[in-house]
Formats: C-alpha cells, structure tokens, sequence
C-alpha cells in the first residue's frame, strides 16, 4: 500500500514525546521544498522524559526497520508516513505526527 514520503521537518515523536530529528537529510528528493530521508540512517531524539522507576532511560536515537520497497534514492530506500523504528536504548517505537501529503511511494 502507498505512503507520503517522510521529510527532514516531519514531526516525528518517539512515544514518550521525545523530539526525533534526521541526522542525515537526502537532498536528492525533495518533497515541497523538503529534503527527503532514507531508511539506513539513524535519527536523534531529544527531551524524552522516560524513566524506569526513579531511573532516567531516555530515547536517545531511532532506527528505522521499515521503508519504501520500489522507490530508493541513492540505493537506499526513502522512509514513508508509515515506517516503523525502534527507539535505543529501551525498544519503544515512535509516531509520525505531520508530514507533507504530496508524494506517495511504495
């Protein structure tokens, strides 16, 4: 099934409301004036406030495990609206709150 393309200024939400943020923008795609992501390259996450009992256990970065599987830019597979990643270092996944509803791929 088609998803958007995901984008560098897509609010992506770890599921603790920590902020995640691409660390490696694709300039090769672009939708409406935003770079693209792809799959292979972890995100950052800042201001998680898990923790485990009295201890802090923050989300610190994202992995992505799912993406595009027809359209790549560079070999790489582009991250969709639908993608799933798995946060380090407690497993937990994040949500795809806002991003551009231009281009489908899948």
């Amino acid at each position: 099934m088609p998803g958007y393309l995901l984008h560098q200024g897509a609010t992506v939400l770890c599921q603790h409301s920590g902020q995640a943020q691409a660390t490696v923008p694709n300039p090769r795609v672009k939708v409406a004036s935003q770079v693209t992501v792809q799959q292979p390259n972890p995100w950052t996450i800042a201001g998680c406030p898990f923790m485990t009992g009295t201890n802090p256990m923050p989300c610190v970065t994202a992995q992505w495990t799912t993406a595009a599987t027809r359209v790549k830019s560079g070999g790489m597979p582009l991250l969709l609206k639908d993608s799933q990643a798995v946060c380090a270092p407690n497993g937990t996944g994040v949500n795809i709150v806002v991003t551009k509803m231009r281009v489908k791929a899948t």
